[in-house]
């Protein structure tokens, strides 16, 4: 028997159309943009404002070894630049040093103005020092060699604050803290130890 594929009838009722293919990209509509992910952006950090002050003075410094009578060198200063250093800037201090001469020697508070020059105030120094001591850590120096660490520094500031104490008649020391009496743990222990000594007695 021979196989004969049966052909298909004429039915002009069925037509023949090419499927219309439309753009899929024009029908897919775009995410709202609460789920699109984005990255946050974090602001860039600003300096602290001690930050700002070291590069400051460290700037201050640098200028002042570049303008130094013969010049010097970072790794050439010493503790003894360093008070040249201090010392250039009491021109620029605004603290009222009375000298042993005025009758004012000793008075927190002067009852009328005196000749005596202005000087930098020791905690500004201190301060200072401080700040230029981290900044020569941060340029690549040497610890051992730090020249704002040296003990002719540290003499020098501790000479400056005794003497401005006595000029000034103000004192520097720390105050110690006195205990906290409105402190209610403080009260309850003190309360529970009075009443095991009352027990204990009768």
């Amino acid at each position: 028997m021979d196989l004969v594929s049966n052909p298909i009838p004429n039915n002009p009722s069925i037509t023949l159309e090419t499927p219309i293919i439309t753009n899929t990209r024009a029908m897919i509509s775009p995410p709202p943009s609460s789920a699109i992910s984005t990255t946050p952006t974090t602001p860039p950090t600003t300096p602290s404002r001690y930050e700002n002050q070291k590069r400051r003075d460290w700037n201050t410094f640098c200028q002042y070894l570049r303008n130094h009578r013969p010049p010097l060198s970072l790794p050439m200063c010493s503790g003894a630049h360093v008070l040249e250093f201090l010392r250039y800037l009491d021109q620029f201090g605004k603290t009222k040093i009375h000298i042993h001469n005025c009758p004012f020697f000793g008075l927190p508070n002067p009852p009328a103005p005196c000749p005596c020059p202005l000087r930098q105030a020791w905690g500004s120094l201190d301060a200072l020092i401080g700040r230029l001591r981290a900044a020569y850590d941060e340029h690549g120096g040497k610890p051992e060699g730090n020249p704002f660490g040296a003990r002719v520094v540290r003499l020098y500031l501790r000479e400056v604050r005794d003497f401005q104490a006595k000029a000034r008649g103000v004192s520097y020391e720390k105050k110690r803290k006195r205990p906290n009496n409105n402190n209610p743990k403080s009260s309850m222990s003190t309360a529970m130890i009075t009443s095991s000594a009352s027990t204990t007695t009768s």
